[in-house]
């Protein structure tokens, strides 16, 4: 065991995501260099454009995680569960990750790992409102399906409503070449959240990929919840919101893939419908392009 992997292991239990202090420190000295700096163990001083300051404030907040540091202990139990940790060096690192300025430090991950991450060009985020009307399930579950039966991986977050759709339609179209779906999620992953998708985890495991940039035993939060936005956009290679609220998280992943100069698609509803209106939203304010199929966005994806 690398001790670049045990600092990178630990350092995901003492940052959050996205933390562009403690992305800094691993940038200038090194995951090993930044997790002694972290821990005390060596001096902490400014450098670049992170001031004293900056500094000492990143200090305080890392702090109080220190006493939980068991990066050993951690690794011991994602194989206990028959998962893994990836880091940016490892060769089945996701080259799309690589994009993000906050790419994460790691990747805890439990499935089948040795059908690899298929490529942004093989993948496809689906997501949406957590309360999907029966005409969001039915679009969600047409698409994933098509996608699936197309060799294209089908990307979600695991939640209630629109993702739990995408997963189950692109396990029930799966062709067996690469993983059918992956999931995302926003916590540790010796837990399924939500416990009610429990059984459509288990069947993501057999047939895809659970990954997430917590180690195990953190809970899920809002922010962490909205970090994981990044990942899933930039992953795939076509980002599509099925249906969405006017603020709904989903937009937030949208504008994850915008920023990355990735392909936006909505699919269109109702002009009466609440969970349409943040698709709607995004045809009219933004870059996304109008989709009704799932050849459309095939083609996206191919362009």
């Amino acid at each position: 065991m690398t001790e670049n992997r045990i600092a990178r292991a630990a350092l995901t239990r003492l940052f959050e995501p996205g933390d562009t202090v403690g992305l800094a420190l691993i940038a200038r000295h090194g995951a090993h260099g930044a997790l002694r700096i972290a821990i005390g163990a060596r001096p902490a001083v400014p450098f670049g454009d992170v001031s004293a300051d900056e500094l000492a404030e990143a200090l305080g907040r890392w702090a109080p995680r220190i006493k939980d540091l068991d990066a050993e202990a951690d690794l011991a139990t994602i194989e206990r569960l028959g998962g893994g940790f990836l880091t940016p060096e490892d060769d089945r690192w996701p080259a799309g990750l690589a994009e993000l300025e906050d790419a994460p430090i790691g990747l805890w991950y439990r499935g089948e790992l040795g059908r690899g991450i298929p490529a942004t060009g093989r993948s496809v985020a689906v997501t949406g409102s957590r309360d999907s009307t029966s005409y969001g399930t039915a679009v969600t579950g047409d698409l994933a399906h098509a996608l699936a039966q197309r060799g294209i991986c089908v990307i979600s977050g695991l939640a209630y409503g629109i993702d739990a759709h995408a997963h189950r339609a692109a396990l029930a179209g799966n062709q067996g070449e690469g993983p059918a779906t992956i999931a995302v999620q926003a916590g540790g992953l010796d837990r399924d959240y939500p416990s009610g998708n429990a059984e459509l985890a288990g069947a993501i495991r057999a047939n895809g990929l659970i990954v997430s940039e917590q180690p195990p035993t953190t809970a899920p939060t809002r922010y962490r919840f909205l970090r994981r936005g990044r990942i899933m956009a930039a992953l795939a290679g076509v980002t599509c919101v099925v249906e969405a609220r006017w603020r709904s998280g989903a937009l937030n992943t949208a504008h994850h893939a915008e920023s990355l100069g990735r392909h936006v698609a909505a699919v269109p509803g109702s002009v009466h419908s609440a969970n349409s209106a943040g698709c709607h939203r995004l045809l009219k304010e933004g870059g996304a392009v109008l989709v009704t199929d799932a050849a459309e966005i095939s083609e996206l994806l191919a362009a």
